[in-house]
């Protein structure tokens, strides 16, 4: 692997300083002009052995020694909660060489990810042990969307106050290994359940089974655009309401401040009603002035025929598939790691707690996933070098 970084050095402005200045007010003076922190990123080009070339974004941070420097003030601890992840022993090596293995001996592997994978990220799930179930919470369905204008009203204004967190999230350990596997050619199909996108920030294109957030569609005409020009849409129709938002990071939990908000894991965010019942305005369809939706599959839809055409596709061709980070409980993927196994393929899953295809893999190892694919890149024949 090459790497080559070049880090452009800070620089301070020396102070005023006047003949007359005693040595000690210089001394003073060179000191306040040094208290400062630059924040900076630069992208660093990685080779690979087979002339792959990737752009990584890193960071790094300067300060000056013996300064003390004051933190700024984090906007939400919603990425820090340690309970989204459930519990875990530390993958044995046993594990670790079971999963390489699977890997290097597979020549067309399929792999499938859930939301485990994003619970590392601060992005909670619906069915761990402390995932939004476990509190009473119930998601939106397809019907009650389409169906109500109160629903509507109710999900998108949860789901604008929660868009700034939810993609402050950031790619995770996990989502960098499998980049660096699909980079080396270790993977040859993802699919991820998940609407986040953070498979795609870290450098994988995965067949979005259950489609994304970052697009809104018209249930009417089918018209499809960036999420991010409808959040501005909701601010043009919602000034006050979005001027409410931009203050909420800084509110105590629980209060009118901050709304009591809770994240969800699909953007949404638990928010009292009476902030959004009256005076909110969802935008229309540009083009035929029809409902807008995320382009996700809800609870009660179904995953567009194409689309699940090509995960099924994938799944019986394949000699290896691997599930992480998922409970396989929604059909959709339960019914891709069955059809891989009757199709005689070698099938695996990486998941805390139990998964609704226990009983008929050949391999089930019980870890979390930032701990366990790293290392299974420096294993073995793989020596795989992460991404970043």
């Amino acid at each position: 692997m090459l790497s080559r970084m070049r880090l452009p050095l800070p620089w301070i402005s020396p102070p005023f300083i006047a003949p007359s200045t005693s040595r000690s007010e210089v001394l003073q003076s060179f000191m306040t002009a040094c208290k400062f922190r630059q924040s900076f990123s630069q992208r660093r080009m990685i080779t690979f052995s087979q002339g792959c070339v990737k752009s990584v974004q890193t960071s790094c941070r300067i300060s000056v020694p013996g300064v003390p420097v004051r933190e700024p003030q984090a906007p939400s601890k919603f990425l820090k909660d340690k309970n989204m992840v459930p519990q875990a022993d530390p993958p044995s090596a046993e594990d670790v060489k079971h999963l390489h293995q699977l890997i290097d001996q597979s020549t067309k592997l399929v792999v499938l990810t859930g939301a485990g994978i994003s619970t590392e990220c601060g992005i909670p799930d619906y069915r761990s042990p402390n995932g939004a179930y476990s509190t009473g919470f119930k998601p939106i369905t397809h019907q009650e969307f389409v169906r109500s204008s109160r629903a509507r009203r109710r999900y998108w204004a949860r789901s604008y106050a929660g868009w700034r967190r939810f993609t402050a999230a950031q790619p995770g350990a996990a989502h960098v290994a499998l980049a660096s596997l699909e980079q080396a050619g270790r993977i040859n199909f993802m699919i991820t359940q998940n609407v986040d996108r953070l498979h795609h920030r870290a450098g994988s294109n995965p067949l979005e089974l259950h489609g994304t957030v970052y697009s809104v569609i018209c249930l009417d005409c089918g018209f499809s655009f960036c999420r991010n020009l409808f959040q501005d849409e909701v601010k043009v129709l919602n000034p006050k309401w979005a001027a409410a938002i931009e203050n909420l990071d800084y509110g105590s939990p629980g209060s009118d401040k901050s709304f009591g908000m809770k994240q969800r894991p699909d953007g949404d965010i638990e928010i009292d009603e009476k902030f959004w019942e009256e005076d909110f305005h969802i935008p229309t369809c540009q083009k035929c002035n029809g409902i807008l939706k995320p382009d996700v599959v809800f609870f009660g839809d179904n995953v567009p025929k194409e689309r699940a055409d090509k995960a099924m596709e994938v799944a019986r061709e394949c000699d290896a598939f691997l599930a992480l980070g998922s409970s396989l409980m929604t059909m959709s993927a339960f019914r891709l790691v069955r059809a891989a196994h009757e199709a005689g393929a070698s099938t695996a899953i990486v998941n805390v707690g139990k998964t609704r295809a226990d009983d008929f893999v050949s391999l089930k190892i019980n870890a979390r996933l930032g701990e366990i694919l790293p290392r299974v890149l420096n294993t073995g024949s793989l020596s795989i070098p992460a991404l970043h």
